[in-house]
């Protein structure tokens, strides 16, 4: 498995890098995993001693994915070292809040430009070596890309786009033996939310409309991705895989008075 993926430093990327990792070595396959980050990191080094020390190889790569030329130069650095590439997992995003008519132009291309295009590139400069290995790619998105979410900025419109971009792209590459397919984190604990989950008011009134009563780890979602890019899913592409703990299939529930299994 030689896997390039985007945003490994921390969360769902690095807990990704490792389960491949994991998944490849269980399998009798060798492990190459590209890292890649925004700069380079203590946790980003970090995952590849872990890999290292699983009996993987890793390399960790840096670059700012909102500048056009880095995805082509992320990937022409992974294939140079592994000599291929069997997966990519375009991972990396960004989130600001905000209402939507006070976004400046600015704030909305920076949204944009890492979110969307940043993957867009890294799909364009993985394309003919996953050509040539029959390999997969996997996109991160969100269930606010699946669902509006008042207050998000540019994030719901952005991610919703990346899914219909990764979809758009499991059909052009179909003919090419590609595999391309989404994941949609729900309510996840990262580095990025730890703040708001350090609230333990905001913990237990969010596990409370969660069906499956907890907030969602990057395991969690690491496992999907790992399985979508492998060998188990050969039959699977242009699917969004929402992984929420059944939060956004639990609208319906919260209408007040709405008979339920247990009245």
């Amino acid at each position: 498995m030689r896997a390039l993926v985007s945003g490994g430093s921390s969360g769902i990327g690095a807990s990704t890098c490792v389960r491949l990792a994991e998944a490849a070595l269980a399998r009798g396959e060798l492990a190459q995993i590209a890292v890649c980050g925004h700069k380079l990191t203590t946790g980003q080094e970090q995952i590849v001693r872990s890999i290292q020390s699983l009996g993987g190889t890793a390399i960790a790569l840096v670059g700012d994915l909102g500048d056009p030329d880095v995805p082509g130069q992320l990937v022409e650095a992974a294939v140079a070292e592994f000599g291929g590439l069997d997966a990519l997992v375009a991972n990396a995003g960004i989130a600001s809040p905000g209402a939507i008519c006070d976004l400046s132009v600015e704030d909305w291309d920076d949204m944009f430009s890492v979110n969307l295009r940043g993957a867009w590139l890294l799909a364009k400069a993985s394309y003919a070596h996953l050509k040539r290995s029959r390999g997969s790619a996997c996109f991160t998105s969100s269930m606010s890309g699946q669902l509006p979410h008042a207050g998000s900025g540019a994030y719901s419109p952005s991610k919703a786009a990346l899914t219909m971009l990764a979809q758009t792209l499991a059909l052009e590459w179909a003919p090419d033996g590609i595999r391309v397919n989404v994941v949609s984190p729900g309510m996840t604990h990262t580095a990025m939310t730890e703040k708001m989950y350090a609230d333990p008011q905001i913990k237990k009134e969010r596990e409370d409309i969660i069906p499956l009563a907890r907030i969602g780890e990057p395991a969690d979602i690491a496992n999907v991705i790992e399985f979508l890019v492998g060998p188990l899913s050969g039959y699977v592409t242009g699917q969004d895989i929402c992984v929420d703990g059944g939060f956004s299939k639990s609208i319906l529930s919260h209408i007040p008075g709405r008979p339920s299994s247990s009245s």
